[in-house]
């Protein structure tokens, strides 16, 4: 299990890339048109890549994606369907990457944990860009 994506009717939830997977080069799994972009980096010894910046191109988004690196412990992203159904869980260890794309999710932890987190910005604090959903 490299590479999972968690969907449901149409609606693309989740990507993880779980520990343990391996490529033989650099490989971005999210669509192309994504606003967050997904993958794994890799280059053989001796690999260098120029002195670079990226274009100052304007770039519009609709959605606030956020991506999670675990570094320590055990958590569990739990997602929902809009009717607040919970239809899948995953779990996440030390290793694990997971991009939460769109939909209702939670995050229960199990052991004591510490995530790198990634999600566009600006962030405007959890009353504008958080809306929290009653489950079942």
């Amino acid at each position: 299990m490299a590479y999972e994506r968690i969907e449901r009717d149409g609606t693309l939830y989740a990507e993880v890339i779980w520990a343990g997977t391996s490529v033989e080069k650099s490989r971005f799994f999210s669509e192309q048109g994504s606003s967050l972009q997904f993958g794994l980096l890799a280059h053989e010894a001796g690999f260098v890549e120029p002195a670079h910046y990226h274009h100052p191109i304007k770039r519009e988004i609709s959605d606030l994606q956020q991506m999670l690196v675990v570094q320590r412990g055990v958590l569990a992203i739990e997602f929902y369907a809009p009717d607040g159904a919970k239809f899948h869980e995953v779990v996440l260890r030390v290793g694990d990457a997971i991009n939460l794309v769109h939909g209702i999710h939670a995050v229960r932890v199990i052991e004591d944990m510490q995530c790198v987190s990634v999600k566009q910005g600006p962030f405007f604090g959890d009353k504008l860009d958080k809306v929290n959903v009653s489950t079942r």
